[in-house]
């Protein structure tokens, strides 16, 4: 006999992370299943890396916005309400500053740092669910093998090594960035 677990709606998933137990903890919407995010401090030292420089550079040219663990939702997906670790969204498709919930629409650029417990295959299922909703660029960094792999709307991919910089192509032109800086502690 097959057990099936409750599939959960944002709706529900919003009454669930509004609970006083749940104040202090992040949760995500995994098609249906509310997941928590437990980031350790490697993971956050190598996310808040990779948000300080990109944030400089986005500012500086005036490119539109760069947050940290902000939560997405598509207003047609009753069981998603995702959260990147960086996320950067361009001016023009700028919204205004979510106050409470969901932002309503997929960065352009999404990065996710693995986590002792993300499998690759999990990380490559986080980039596709990412890409076919409209981010354009996805970021999977990987601590262990100190690796930034690139993921494109059109299947291609690029994987940077600790030798090499990291490159916003089209998305963030000019914007460059050590992989080796990445992983600085």
């Amino acid at each position: 006999m097959v057990v099936r677990q409750k599939l959960y709606t944002v709706e529900e998933f919003e009454q669930f992370i509004a609970q006083p137990d749940n104040a202090d903890r992040l949760f995500e919407l995994v098609e249906g299943e509310i997941v928590e995010k437990v980031p350790t401090e490697l993971h956050s030292l190598i996310a808040g890396n990779i948000y300080a420089a990109l944030r400089e550079y986005v500012k500086a040219h005036g490119l539109g916005r760069v947050v940290f663990e902000v939560r997405y939702r598509l207003p047609d997906d009753p069981h998603n309400a995702r959260i990147p670790d960086v996320s950067f969204t361009r001016t023009e498709r700028l919204l205004t500053v979510v106050e409470q919930g969901a932002v309503p629409q997929m960065p352009d650029l999404c990065i996710e740092v693995q986590s002792p417990d993300d499998t690759p295959k999990a990380m490559r299922d986080k980039a596709a669910y990412y890409l076919a909703n409209g981010a354009r660029l996805v970021w999977l960094v990987y601590p262990k093998k100190r690796l930034v792999e690139a993921l494109y709307p059109d299947g291609e991919f690029d994987i940077f090594s600790d030798s090499e910089t990291v490159s916003g192509g089209e998305l963030l032109p000019g914007f460059g960035l050590a992989v080796h800086a990445v992983f600085e502690e």
